[in-house]
């Protein structure tokens, strides 16, 4: 049972937040539990007005330096950023951390990011929709610019590349123009881990298709399993192997005793994401509710690898 912690640092205006101290013991001691990954966002979910003492990104960064094992995913608009950028952004956190991070993408879209972005009036849904997914497969595209051995870095040819094993992106859609290739090393983990949650009906088939990691809501262990066996149904129509496609189920704050158990687990489904109350709340819900279980539950069944791929089990990133 693969185990993930989704974190939101965000509080509402007025309330007092994590800070740094904070954010590192929970790291730390989820970590030392076996989590296989922490989540972390800096925005309220819902679009509500909200205070974050970090951005995701640059906290995943400092995190990096202060763990080992655990993987850290942070939570990116594709309004907020550029995919060029982005993917960047996201390949030098994978090389930070060595072979550890994520991005956590969102296909929904909140009227107050867009507004901050000189989209006052957003995109329509459909709009929306296109624009994000085109912007993930860039994203994606991107990571592949650099075989492994691509890089020679040889100063007595003079080579610092074998264009051979360059891969020129070239681009040109209907919301973005990008050529690359990215000027950052391929990943440890030939791509960095792509998770995604919230989506609906309608994104469903794209989510299957590109997610490593898929959260989702489920009340009971019947209707996680189905939503589960959907969305494997999903990933091999979509082509991909078994195995491509985690799927883990949200158990939330407001639940009292944590439901980590087998009742949850079947074909369809591959573990659990225990999700935290936001802000300041987090640190006491994660000490009370979650972490006396953690340290119960028997050992995990995580690959001990150096890499967030390898320990949950899933293939290498991108083509070889």
């Amino acid at each position: 049972m693969h185990l993930a912690v989704s974190l939101n640092i965000a509080s509402e205006p007025g309330q007092s937040g994590l800070d740094f101290a904070g954010i590192v013991d929970i790291a730390r001691q989820a970590e030392a539990a076996g989590v296989d990954m922490l989540v972390i966002s800096d925005a309220a979910p819902d679009g509500r007005p909200s205070n974050s003492p970090f951005e995701a990104t640059t906290l995943v960064a400092a995190l990096a330096t202060v763990t080992e094992r655990i993987g850290l995913v942070a939570s990116a608009s594709t309004l907020m950023h550029q995919p060029y950028n982005l993917a960047r952004r996201f390949a030098s956190l994978d090389i930070i951390s060595q072979g550890r991070a994520g991005w956590s993408a969102t296909l929904a879209q909140s009227p107050r990011e867009a507004a901050n972005f000189s989209l006052p009036e957003g995109f329509a849904p459909d709009d929306f929709r296109r624009r994000a997914q085109e912007f993930i497969g860039i994203v994606r595209g991107l990571w592949q610019s650099w075989d492994r051995d691509a890089l020679l870095f040889d100063k007595e040819a003079g080579r610092f590349h074998d264009p051979g094993k360059m891969r020129l992106l070239d681009h040109k859609g209907e919301f973005f123009s990008v050529r690359g290739p990215l000027n950052v090393a391929r990943s440890p983990q030939d791509a960095p881990l792509m998770v995604m949650s919230g989506l609906t009906p309608a994104d469903l088939d794209f989510a299957a298709g590109v997610a490593d990691i898929m959260l989702i809501e489920a009340s009971t262990p019947r209707t996680a399993k189905a939503a589960g066996d959907d969305l494997q149904r999903r990933a091999l129509a979509a082509g991909r192997g078994p195995g491509a496609l985690k799927v883990l189920v949200d158990p939330g704050p407001e639940t009292d005793a944590v439901p980590l158990d087998d009742r949850f687990l079947g074909e369809g489904c591959d573990g659990l994401n225990l999700v935290l109350r936001p802000g300041l709340s987090a640190s006491k819900d994660f000490a009370e509710r979650v972490l006396p279980w953690l340290q119960r539950r028997p050992a995990g069944r995580s690959v001990r690898s150096a890499t967030l791929r390898g320990r949950l089990g899933l293939g290498a990133g991108g083509e070889q």
